[in-house]
């Protein structure tokens, strides 16, 4: 049945569309405009889910159906989480926040929750970092700013 990944493909270039939409919102960084600024990556992921849901839209899989309603539910639970990482993101702080939402994805899929949050926060401090010290990109640290140095 063509049509469940031709509306999937469609769905997600909606999705594609708002979110480079959304990734040219983002303020001019401090010091003029870069190469290489907080907006590249999200675009950079907008044109790849575009390129694909166009794929999926030309050209379907043509066994492909449903999925059971248990992967549904799943698909929601990640959704749900990808929302709330979003609206927790300025207010907890990137390394939490991701702490959260790695951890929780992970238990969804089957780790054991201490193991699932463990690599969510190695996760989180890890990106961190590389993105701070690395890429010289600041990511907010929300409830952690306390610890900072002034």
């Amino acid at each position: 049945m063509k049509c469940n990944d031709r509306v999937f493909g469609l769905l997600m270039l909606v999705l594609a569309v708002a979110y480079g939409w959304g990734a040219t919102q983002f303020p001019e960084p401090f010091g003029g405009g870069e190469a290489i600024g907080p907006e590249t990556f999200p675009i950079l992921l907008a044109v790849v889910l575009a390129l694909s849901s166009l794929y999926l839209i030309v050209k379907p899989d043509p066994g492909s159906k449903w999925p059971p309603a248990r992967t549904g539910l799943e698909l929601l639970i990640a959704v749900v989480v990808l929302i709330a990482y979003v609206l927790l993101l300025q207010p907890l702080g990137f390394i939490i926040t991701t702490t959260l939402a790695v951890g929780t994805l992970c238990w969804r899929m089957g780790a054991a929750p201490m193991r699932a949050y463990a690599t969510g926060l190695i996760a989180g401090i890890v990106v961190y970092f590389l993105f701070t010290i690395g890429l010289d990109l600041s990511l907010p640290l929300g409830v952690l700013s306390v610890l900072e140095g002034s």
